[in-house]
């Protein structure tokens, strides 16, 4: 299941293309729910990139940078070692 809470966007749709207009002070969350795959790689020469995706073919993207992924990880593996949900 994909959510996406957009907060009071708006939007032009002309020759096809859809274009944000207005103020660019707007936020968005984007959220994926019951990922049946995720991947890792590089992307770029200075970050990685966490793609997962659900079994209806939404995909969401993540672009992190060394520290970040480095945070991601080292909080994975801890949680793997205290929480009974990698039982």
């Amino acid at each position: 299941m994909f959510t996406l809470d957009v907060d009071r966007f708006t939007f032009e749709l002309k020759d096809g293309a859809l274009k944000h207009v207005g103020a660019s002070n707007k936020s968005a969350t984007a959220k994926l729910y019951d990922v049946e795959s995720a991947e890792v790689r590089e992307f770029g020469d200075e970050r990685v990139k966490i793609t997962c995706e659900d079994d209806s073919g939404n995909e969401i993207e993540v672009a992190l940078g060394p520290e970040a992924a480095s945070d991601v990880a080292q909080e994975l593996t801890q949680l793997e070692a205290e929480s009974e949900v990698f039982e």
